[in-house]
């Protein structure tokens, strides 16, 4: 008779013997016709351009961060949900105090400007020189002072 660990280390050789045989069998069985295309990095229909090291907005990992984060603390919800009656007021109390700071977090991510995608572009001001030119007038013609800048 074999142990407990036996019983999992059959398992899992078993289990590495048929992806094995498994991937031996598929290059037995299907056709080989690499093309130029096929052997393109991506085999999307569009050709690569440029270097595929590009630098890519820290806003892309932010954003799935913050996803992740909040995705795995709803997903605590369900079992909380599902058995907070049997643990009384104590169980109700804990999922809200959980719920709360959940909402905070997201309260404070909402309000540093994270969970906008596009940030509003900055708009430096412009000193506009035409309004504060003066003229004044000596008899009929008109004479500028100097622009202040």
């Amino acid at each position: 008779m074999l142990t407990d660990f036996g019983n999992i280390f059959i398992f899992i050789l078993l289990a590495a013997v048929f992806v094995v045989f498994a991937i031996f069998l598929s290059s037995l069985i299907r056709p080989a016709r690499p093309t130029q295309e096929k052997l393109l990095t991506y085999e999307c229909g569009e050709n690569p351009e440029g270097s595929p090291w590009v630098k890519f907005n820290i806003r892309f990992y932010v954003i799935a961060l913050i996803f992740l984060i909040f995705d795995v603390e709803v997903v605590l919800l369900l079992p909380w949900a599902l058995a907070y009656k049997s643990f009384g007021i104590v169980g109700y109390l804990v999922g809200f105090t959980f719920l709360f700071v959940l909402g905070l977090g997201m309260a404070y991510e909402w309000r540093k400007g994270d969970l906008q995608w596009d940030r509003p572009k900055i708009v430096p001001p412009v000193l506009d020189i035409k309004k504060f030119d003066t003229t004044i007038i000596n008899g009929s013609e008109p004479q500028k002072k100097a622009s202040v800048l």
